[in-house]
């Protein structure tokens, strides 16, 4: 019998991944990629008799080979916390999804395991923007402020790491970075026996400063539109970017937009962080998909940008303003 895990290669997938197998080793094949890449389970060759673990992949956006597994024997467990749609009813199929807007994967996980490892848990909600959900979690752990920054830190540093068209474009490869936590039971351990930390941030730093310096803004009346040039260190600060703006105005939805060569744009959409709704419904009909306080959309056609800010006006507010630089 052969095991797989299949995780998204942000924060939140690897910290998830990491904390079951802490508490329950195994010898498992991995899939992984960069943030945006998530019709994962397709590249799962299972037979009859073998499991499956996926963590933080929309269920949603891979319904048909999720299907074809359970059809085909394969025993799934699935832990997860965006928009799954209608959850298959199967006998070979275990599911912990929960879409509450504080709630990452790795939370959901630090719960099914009764907190056994929960500054992982931490360092994942910071990397997905949930910081008071991160700092209830640190509270519970005991974490004192030093060390809370620390894994805030962490986090985000996982989660910058993790956008882009690919791994091409990433600075570590979403399986190298999971093997290279493996080995520590706490962050703080992680942090200080490696150089990882200080080599993501001082990359993340130089990458942010472009996108704030050359991003051209387009304001609505209760949210913005950033757009980015075609370019790998836009591609892999989209996110981090994202999560900057949405804390810097939290009364309002923010979305980042990342030309690509094929003339279509990747989109990063964050809802208010002070009404965290609405981010999934808007990215879906524009054949994306995500949670309800942050979602993202891979191909956005650039003759769609215009019917894109009407329906983002819709979603968070009234459009109202123009173009301009910043």
């Amino acid at each position: 019998m052969k095991r797989f895990d299949i995780f998204n290669g942000d924060a939140d997938g690897i910290c998830a991944l990491h904390q079951l197998r802490l508490a329950e080793p195994a010898h498992t094949d991995l899939i992984t990629g960069a943030k945006h890449e998530v019709a994962l389970l397709r590249r799962a060759h299972a037979q009859p008799g073998d499991s499956v673990t996926v963590l933080d992949i929309s269920l949603d956006s891979n319904r048909d080979p999720l299907i074809a597994l359970l059809e085909r024997g394969v025993k799934i467990d699935y832990f997860d916390h965006h928009f799954p749609g209608p959850i298959p009813a199967h006998a070979l199929l275990t599911t912990h999804i929960d879409t509450s807007p504080e709630m990452c994967t790795a939370l959901i996980v630090d719960r099914h395991l009764q907190s056994r490892y929960t500054r992982w848990a931490v360092v994942a909600a910071y990397g997905d923007n949930l910081h008071p959900a991160a700092h209830r979690a640190a509270t519970a752990c005991a974490l004192n402020p030093s060390d809370e920054h620390k894994l805030r830190e962490l986090g985000e540093a996982f989660n910058y790491n993790a956008y882009g068209d690919s791994v091409v474009d990433l600075a570590v490869d979403p399986v190298e970075m999971y093997r290279a936590i493996q080995p520590y039971a706490d962050p703080l351990e992680f942090i200080a026996a490696t150089s990882i930390l200080p080599e993501l941030q001082a990359r993340r730093t130089e990458d942010l400063e472009l996108a704030v310096g050359l991003a051209v803004i387009r304001r609505l009346a209760n949210g913005t539109l950033h757009i980015l040039p075609d370019a790998a260190w836009a591609r892999r600060v989209q996110g981090e970017f994202a999560n900057l703006v949405a804390r810097r105005d939290r009364t309002r939805a923010h979305a980042v937009l990342t030309a690509r060569a094929d003339g279509r744009y990747m989109a990063s959409v964050r809802a208010p962080l002070d009404c965290p709704r609405g981010a999934d419904v808007l990215c879906r009909k524009f054949g994306g998909n995500g949670r309800v306080a942050a979602a993202g959309i891979d191909r956005l056609a650039a003759a769609r940008l215009d019917e894109f800010a009407a329906a983002f006006s819709t979603a968070f507010g009234s459009e109202s303003g123009g173009t301009g630089g910043g």
